[in-house]
C-alpha cells in the first residue's frame, strides 16, 4: 500500500471549501513524507509541519460548529486578531503549513512527470531542488537556503525513495508512480484552494526566516 494513499485527500465540494476536521484528519498523516528523504535537514520540515498541524487544531477544538471549514478560521481571526492579522494563530501556522505542503506537490509532480537529470536518473535532486525553489526558497534567509542547498545533495536515490512511499513494498516503478498520480489529484486541488483562499483575503505573507 502506497503510504500517500492510506489517507487520501478527498474530493472538494464545489465551492471548493476545505472542511477543517477532515483536512486535519488526513493532513496528519503527512510529516512521515518527509522521513522517506532521509536527510537530517528535512526532519526540520517534519517538525514544522507537525508543529503548524497542532496549532490550527488547538483553535479547531475550542469550536468545532464554528471552524467547519479553513476559511472560517482565517475570517474569525480576522475580526478577533484585528492589527496582529495574518501574523499569528492559526492563520500563521496554516500559512507555513501551506508551503510545505506545496513541497510536496511539486516534487511529487516533477517525479510523475518523469523530470530526471538524464546523466543521473536514479537520483532525485533535480526534483527535490525544483520543489524548494518553487516552494520554500524565497521565504528562507541566505543561511537556511545553504542548510537546504546541503540537504538537497543528500536526498536518496530515486529507486528507495520511491519504495520508501511504498512502505518498503518492492512495487514497480510505474504502479508507484501511478498511485502518486492518483493522490495528487484531490491533493494538488484542496492546496491550490488553501492558496486561493490566502489571495482572496489578502492573508498572504512575505518574509524570510
Amino acid at each position: 500500500m502506497s503510504l500517500l494513499l492510506v489517507n487520501p485527500f478527498r474530493e472538494l465540494p464545489t465551492d471548493n471549501s476545505v472542511n477543517t476536521k477532515l483536512f486535519l484528519e488526513t493532513v496528519s498523516h503527512l510529516p512521515s513524507f518527509f522521513d522517506c528523504l532521509g536527510s537530517k535537514v528535512f526532519s526540520l520540515i517534519r517538525s514544522d509541519v507537525n508543529n503548524n498541524i497542532m496549532k490550527i487544531k488547538e483553535v479547531y477544538v475550542k469550536d468545532p460548529q464554528k471552524y467547519v471549514t479553513l476559511q472560517h478560521i482565517l475570517e474569525a481571526e480576522q475580526k478577533d486578531l484585528l492589527k496582529e492579522w495574518p501574523k499569528a494563530g492559526a492563520t500563521l501556522a496554516l500559512l507555513w503549513l501551506k508551503r510545505a505542503l506545496r513541497f510536496i506537490q511539486i516534487l511529487l509532480q516533477s517525479l510523475a512527470d518523469g523530470e530526471q537529470d538524464p546523466n543521473q536518473p536514479n537520483l532525485i535532486r533535480v526534483n527535490v531542488t525544483k520543489a524548494y525553489e518553487q516552494a520554500l526558497k524565497r521565504y528562507h534567509s541566505w543561511f537556511v537556503q545553504k542548510i537546504f542547498h546541503t540537504a538537497l545533495f543528500a536526498a536518496p536515490y530515486r529507486s528507495k525513495f520511491l519504495k520508501a512511499l511504498s512502505n518498503g513494498e518492492d512495487v514497480k516503478e510505474e504502479e508507484c508512480l501511478e498511485n502518486v498520480r492518483q493522490f495528487l489529484v484531490n491533493y494538488t486541488a484542496t492546496i491550490d484552494a488553501i492558496y486561493e483562499m490566502y489571495s482572496r483575503l489578502n492573508a498572504e505573507l512575505d518574509y524570510t526566516v
